[in-house]
């Protein structure tokens, strides 16, 4: 076990582009938007030096508690390799050490269903914690939708799309719907209707400044803005990911005027074309609610998603090693309180 170095870099990002469980946000470009967390990436290698795992963790102070260790979607590695995952495991230890951490806190890109996986897990020390079903419980979604597009041809997709899917995209482009890429310039038009879409759905938006910063460290290689226009007016737009041989559909924003036209089909369908050209073999749609039920204020995005024929993804949660136990116990509740105090504000606000 050791700490990426400078002269690592390429052979990190090589590892992680060809592995099963690659993830952007393991990745250096990723942790380059990240600006407020400190990044170590642990590596474990094998006696001729290739990696056999890796771990990008990201540490930041938390007033009142300590330093807070978290990492996004790792480890890179077999997850069943107990050797790998328990020396990946000790290089925390020692960063938690170096940090005087109180918690590491990771959201592995593992199943629930995963018995096998639970067992390496619990077996070198870590604790869980999988009972959340909404977006607020978690860093992140614990619920996504995934479409396995591996050697398949756009026809075999499309014809795999629920009816009412494939209709929409058909109107989106019979009513002139046009979809271009997008420039840097073209993210102030997206963070409008973002802003927009964050109004009328109650979610809390990104700055401008934010999507720029994205775009620097990202695109082209690896960030995407799609915009659709009717009639040469900006009606909405979405930002996917690529890293490997994956695409994350990471933001998306529609005005509420157009709705009617469906613009948001056709742009997903034009990034999972794109994805498929490119060889990938999972595009990834993110989160939505595990409370299925039609009442949910969510559920229109579930159904929108599950239109596409992606299967619906249930991952383990919330996986910690809690080096201060009591501490972290009082920073989840102090936690929980903001969250709840948030929405209040929201609430009130709204009303005024």
């Amino acid at each position: 076990m050791r700490l990426l170095t400078e002269n690592d870099k390429s052979k990190y990002q090589e590892f992680l582009s060809q592995h099963l469980r690659c993830n952007f946000q393991q990745s250096l470009e990723w942790g380059e938007v990240k600006t407020n967390w400190i990044k170590e990436v642990i590596l474990s290698e094998d006696e001729s030096g290739n990696i056999k795992g890796s771990l990008c963790v990201w540490i930041r102070k938390i007033p009142l508690f300590g330093n807070l260790m978290y990492s996004p979607r790792g480890p890179v590695c077999d997850i069943y390799d107990e050797k790998v995952m328990k020396d990946l495991t000790d290089g925390a230890n020692e960063l938690a050490k170096k940090y005087k951490a109180f918690v590491l806190r990771i959201e592995p890109d593992i199943l629930k269903s995963d018995e096998k996986a639970r067992e390496v897990i619990e077996n070198i020390g870590y604790k869980i914690k999988d009972d959340s079903k909404d977006f607020k419980d978690e860093i992140q979604p614990r619920f996504v939708f995934r479409l396995d597009i591996k050697g398949k041809t756009e026809e075999q997709v499309f014809n795999d799309f629920h009816s009412k899917t494939r209709y929409n995209i058909r109107l989106a482009s019979k009513k002139g719907v046009e979809i271009r890429e997008g420039t840097r310039e073209d993210l102030k038009d997206f963070h409008k209707i973002m802003v927009e879409t964050g109004k009328r759905d109650d979610f809390i938006i990104r700055s401008l400044a934010y999507f720029e910063k994205m775009y620097d460290c990202l695109a082209p290689k690896h960030m995407k803005l799609l915009m659709a226009y009717h009639e040469d007016k900006p009606i909405a737009g979405i930002i996917p990911i690529m890293y490997g041989k994956k695409t994350w559909y990471l933001y998306g924003a529609s005005s509420n005027s157009h709705r009617n036209l469906m613009p948001n089909y056709l742009l997903q369908w034009t990034m999972i074309k794109e994805a498929i050209q490119n060889g990938h073999e999972v595009y990834d749609f993110r989160g939505v609610s595990g409370v299925v039920d039609e009442n949910h204020p969510q559920y229109g995005l579930y159904r929108f998603k599950k239109g596409f024929g992606a299967e619906f993804t249930e991952f383990i949660g919330e996986v910690y090693m809690p080096y201060k136990p009591m501490g972290y116990k009082l920073y989840k509740l102090a936690e929980k309180a903001f969250r709840s105090l948030r929405t209040l504000k929201k609430k009130i606000l709204g009303k005024k």
